[in-house]
């Protein structure tokens, strides 16, 4: 039987390996002569979802680079090895629990803020429009902007077409919104709850707080709250996103997916 750990990344890459040729296909022909190796670098090195920006020639021109961006890149590489091998190692004898979370946090930090960070400087130094994935989420001072600006913009730009887009003349923009969220729990069920065997409904249930948020923050209430700029907004889209954290990664997910594969790989 393959382990839970194990059938995670299988579901996870089959869903990005269609996701990925989906987005390439509709735009392969748009750009005039095939460029072969653009689009291998697209699809084979490049974990973004905006298959226009990086495949067109005529794009906008890159974000510049600088030693300090390539530092700071490396230095969240570093945060997550810590994490995972030390930090995660000295606190799996009391607490298991924890030393899952802090290895699953030190593993994000490697790869999505890390790894991901210096593809897009390397894409970005070769001239080619590869917008970093992790734009600053900390610093987001609202929950809209969280979502939709900082954290993962290649999924929020893959949502947006598939879903936000085609649903908003029929239910408008609250109704495309919370649906999109919606659709977005449920990918996320088959990549945490299925693989884990348990938790089900609990990550659908955080993507759908994040929609109302997201709602509630633009509305008239929300304006009048200030839960869409400023410190407020910082501290609404904190308690929001950070507070149910555990129903988005629960207890079944990390002791049967995500502690096996810390052992597996030597850092519990």
């Amino acid at each position: 039987m393959m382990p839970r750990w194990v059938f995670m990344w299988t579901m996870a890459f089959a869903l990005y390996g269609a996701c990925k040729w989906w987005t390439y296909w509709r735009v392969r022909e748009q750009f005039g002569p095939r460029d072969r190796g653009r689009e291998l670098g697209y699809l084979m090195a490049w974990p973004g979802m905006d298959a226009s920006a990086f495949l067109s020639h005529s794009a906008s021109t890159p974000e510049s680079t600088s030693r300090f961006e390539w530092a700071i890149a490396g230095f969240k590489i570093l945060v997550g090895l810590v994490l995972t091998w030390i930090v995660a190692r000295w606190a799996w004898p009391d607490n298991p629990l924890l030393a899952g979370w802090i290895g699953m946090v030190g593993a994000i930090s490697m790869l999505h803020f890390g790894i991901f960070h210096l593809l897009s400087l390397a894409w970005r130094r070769a001239g080619i429009n590869a917008v970093p994935l992790m734009r600053n989420p900390i610093r987001a001072t609202s929950l809209g902007e969280f979502w939709g600006r900082r954290w993962n913009t290649g999924f929020h730009e893959l949502a947006n077409r598939l879903t936000f887009t085609p649903l908003r003349p029929s239910l408008g923009v609250a109704g495309a919104m919370l649906t999109t969220f919606f659709a977005s729990g449920l990918i996320h069920e088959l990549v945490i709850s299925v693989p884990a065997g348990g938790g089900y409904g609990l990550p659908t249930g955080y993507f759908v707080l994040q929609g109302v948020g997201v709602v509630g923050e633009r509305s008239r209430l929300g304006r009048e709250l200030g839960l869409g700029h400023g410190w407020r907004g910082w501290m609404f889209m904190v308690v929001v996103t950070a507070g149910p954290a555990f129903w988005l990664f629960p207890p079944p997910f990390v002791y049967n997916v995500i502690l096996p594969m810390l052992g597996v790989i030597g850092a519990v």
